[in-house]
């Protein structure tokens, strides 16, 4: 009896146990409205993958570019990009690149959802590469993208635009071509 009576409240606890764990699943997606984008908040992130094809060259590059903004209004953000990536090249030697381009984004407000929100950007510096010879270069870029809010702070993001370089040496080419990135970005609330 003893042993049935321990058995059952055996059980009756693990039972109790299992109904009182709150089940919660993976969070996708999180209604932010307006917030993360609002006059006076930073952005820190970047792109973690970059891929672009060369018109001129026919090369492939692959780029890392953190960033840090701030929004001078609300959905409107300037700040730096620090660019680092590898060019393989056809038939050639690999090339590093880098580069510093200060930019300007814009969050429109225009097909926005509360998980998300399209943005287009403009981007101009200097960009540089390193294989054989060092070489630096006028640099601009234009892109469009969408920021995908998985948090209150965080959103996943990706872009997709058009960039142009030119060497200041006297015989050098225009480069131009196509990327696509992937990345994150993190906004930090402002002091209010």
């Amino acid at each position: 009896m003893k042993k049935n009576l321990f058995l059952i409240g055996l059980l009756f606890s693990a039972v109790s146990f299992v109904n009182a764990q709150e089940i919660t699943t993976p969070q996708y997606a999180e209604k932010v409205g307006t917030k993360p984008i609002q006059q006076g908040n930073w952005m820190i992130g970047g792109s973690l993958g970059s891929l672009g094809y060369s018109f001129e060259g026919e090369n492939f590059n692959i780029n890392v570019t953190p960033r840090a903004g701030y929004f001078i209004s609300d959905g409107i953000a300037i700040g730096l990009g620090v660019n680092a990536g590898l060019e393989t090249v056809k038939d050639g030697d690999n090339i590093w690149n880098y580069g510093v381009m200060p930019f300007v984004r814009y969050y429109f407000p225009e097909g926005a959802s509360s998980t998300g929100r399209f943005f287009g950007q403009g981007e101009i510096g200097i960009s540089g590469s390193n294989g054989g010879t060092s070489d630096t270069s006028f640099a601009f870029g234009i892109g469009a993208g969408y920021a995908h809010f998985i948090s209150q702070n965080v959103a996943l993001e990706a872009i997709a635009g058009y960039n142009y370089s030119k060497s200041n040496a006297s015989s050098a080419q225009a480069q131009n071509g196509l990327g696509f990135a992937v990345g994150f970005q993190i906004y930090l609330p402002g002091k209010k």
